[in-house]
Parts: C-alpha cells; structure tokens; sequence
C-alpha cells in the first residue's frame, strides 16, 4: 500500500494538475449504488399512503436499536430533536445545568438552553477535539443534572471517565451521537453506553436521510415510552395529553429510505476508514505533517469519519486555495459556542477555552465521503503540498 501511494505522489508531482473537480460530498454517487432499491421503498410507502409512524418507523426503530445494541430506539423528526426530546424525557428543568463541548454544532447547546437549562461548557482536547473529561468534575455544581459528551466528527469521547463521573454525581449521561453511527468505545456502540443516544439522520451523516430525521437510543423502558409519548404532543392516547409534548415524528418515507441506507452502512463505514488511512499514508509521503496536524483515532475508538479534520497553519488561505483549485472543503466550526451571540447571556468570554478557540481557527475538513477515489484523494492532497511549497519523499 506505501509503494503505491509513493508511486502515485511521484506521477502526481511530474504531471503538476493545476485543478481538480473535488466535492465536499457526493450523495448522488452514493444514490446512483441504491437507486434501485431506494426507488421501490418510496413506492411502497407512496402505494400504502401510511406516512406518519406506522410499520416503516416500527422497522427501523427496531433495526437501528439492533445495530446500536440496544433495547429500544424512538424514532423523531431531527437530530436536534433527538438531544430535546432526551432532556424532556429526563426532566431537565429551568435553572438545571447540562455539561458539554463548546466545540460542536448549535444544536448541542440550543438543546439545553430551548428548556431554560443552562449549558456548561467545558474546553476541549486539542487532539481528538471531544471534550475533556479531565475538567468535568470542576464544572459540576449542585444545579448539574446531566452531562453531554459529543462524539465529534465520529471519534468517540472518553466513555469511561464520562461514566465514572456521572455515577459518582448522579448524573445522567445524554449521548450527542449527530455524527457517530456504528462508532464504538471499547467494542460498546456509541448510543448504547449513556442513559441516551441522540443520533440525527440528516443528509450529510454517514447514515443519511432525503431530509431530516433522528433517533433517540435507551436500554430504559419507561424511559422509551416516555419519549414515544413527548414525540407526539404528550399524548398516548389520541387527544388525551399526559405530558406537554411536541409534534417531533419521522416521517415514514424517510424510515424507509434509511431502512435501506442502513443496509449498506458498515460498507460505507469501511470505505470512510480506509479513505482515512489513505490520506494519512499520503500526508505522510507528502511530507506535510509538519504543516498539518491530522485527526487521532484512540486504540479504545472505532472512528467512523463522519469528517477527515486537519489542523492546518494559515487555515483560511488554504481553503482558499483549494476552492480556486476546484477542492470542496468545509470549516466545522468557525467559532466556538461560547463566543456566539446567541449564547452571549451566558457570560463566557474569549479566552475561556483556550484549546477550543485554537482549533476554531486551524480546523478544516476535507472530503471523506465512502465514495471518493484514491484518484481524488490524492489530487486533494497534491493540492495541499503545492500550497505548502513541499513535495514526496522520494
């Protein structure tokens, strides 16, 4: 595998492309493997007109809770719906304070603060960019009801130091998995450790709907039938409201579709992790490990690379760079929560998080999708070196 990744940095070096045609994502190469079948379980819903609940979101909720291993998993209309409807169900009140990373998606926070909570940040480690359990005893104050940890970019957080803390506070343990399906800690799937798992099936994850989708996982049956309850107004029983709930269902056309996406997800995962290795042999033969930190993969991890996320020095002028040489890439994230006005009343300042704040200006993330090419990959990372002025080992 080296002599051929050196073979092909030595051709790319003496051809010298000046561009490329590189997407961030390719969903319709990804469609264009499953038409087919993809096409004849819309047909199915459209011909047995059952689009809301019914026995296409029963499948998958069973399906999904067997390939996360657990006893049940409650199927709603978004990711962010999931870390909502997960809150609710665990009675997170006004005033209570959940535990999390300044270093994700809005969603993760806007969760917490959506019930009145308070989020609490906690600084990241530079490396796996998840947060670090190391400073989450500090944090826990007597209003503390719960902790978030993120499972960033599909590289799982530090399961075992997050569970010690919680049991020993009483806290529980809300799984943000928007971007880990078929990620293990430990050989455990992620979604089967905490008291929850919130997984989000929006197109880009690496189990993606044709629109937006979620799934809530829990080994705790009252628990379940709490969230089936929350997801539909509060009510078990039409028009009679237990609970105040929320209209939060997926749709049966998505289950569906997913029903048939997930068949192929340990393919996909597969394909991610080897992209993954091959850029690193590349950025190795390259000789750009110097200028680039890499993304870690912890022996106790199973990554499944929802994102490839480099540290690159001159960040902006790089991405810049690669969008005049017809190279996708993206910045996740381009500032830390702490800093952004909607979470201004919180009262955290720049400086707070230091690591966080650091990895918000290096962080880009450049095409990982199952489908990509060896070709591409190297022409992402040719591009790379001649931004850098550095060439391959010869």
């Amino acid at each position: 595998m080296a002599f051929d990744v050196l073979a092909r940095a030595e051709s790319a070096v003496l051809a010298e492309p000046s561009s490329a045609n590189v997407p961030f994502l390719d969903l319709k190469a990804q469609f264009g493997e499953i038409r087919d079948e993809v096409l004849d379980a819309v047909i199915r819903v459209l011909e047995a007109q059952h689009f809301i609940l019914g026995p296409e979101v029963d499948a998958l909720e069973r399906e999904v809770a067997k390939y996360v291993g657990v006893e049940f998993a409650i199927g709603c209309a978004s990711g962010s719906d999931a870390l909502l409807l997960a809150q609710m169900a665990i009675g997170i009140e006004p005033e209570d304070e959940v535990i999390t990373s300044p270093f994700t998606f809005g969603a993760t926070a806007g969760s917490i603060a959506r019930l009145k909570a308070r989020p609490v940040f906690v600084d990241i480690h530079p490396d796996t960019f998840n947060f670090d359990e190391r400073q989450l005893e500090a944090a826990i104050t007597s209003r503390s009801r719960a902790i978030m940890p993120v499972h960033l970019f599909g590289l799982p957080a530090n399961m075992d130091e997050v569970l010690e803390i919680a049991r020993k506070y009483h806290l529980a343990v809300l799984e943000d998995a928007a971007q880990a399906i078929g990620a293990r800690w430990k050989e455990k799937s992620i979604g089967s450790l905490g008291t929850c798992g919130c997984f989000s099936f929006f197109p880009s994850k690496n189990l993606g709907g044709a629109g937006d989708g979620g799934m809530i996982t829990t080994n705790d049956p009252q628990l379940a039938q709490r969230l089936r309850t929350l997801r539909v107004h509060g009510a078990r029983r039409k028009y009679r409201y237990e609970l105040l709930g929320i209209n939060s269902r997926i749709d049966a056309l998505q289950a569906a579709i997913l029903r048939v996406k997930l068949r192929y997800l340990d393919d996909w995962t597969d394909r991610r992790r080897r992209n993954a290795e091959t850029y690193r042999e590349l950025f190795t033969e390259y000789h750009l490990t110097e200028q680039l930190v890499l993304p870690c993969a912890p022996k106790a991890s199973f990554h499944v690379y929802n994102q490839f996320s480099i540290r690159a020095a001159r960040r902006d002028e790089l991405q810049e760079y690669l969008r005049e040489q017809g190279i996708s890439t993206e910045v996740y994230y381009p500032s830390p929560l702490h800093v952004e006005p909607a979470f201004a009343y919180l009262g955290y300042r720049n400086g707070d998080f230091p690591n966080a704040e650091a990895v918000c200006r290096e962080v880009l993330s450049i095409p990982i999708y199952p489908e990509l090419t060896a070709d591409l990959q190297q022409a992402v990372v040719a591009a790379i070196s001649r931004f850098y002025g550095v060439g391959p080992r010869t």
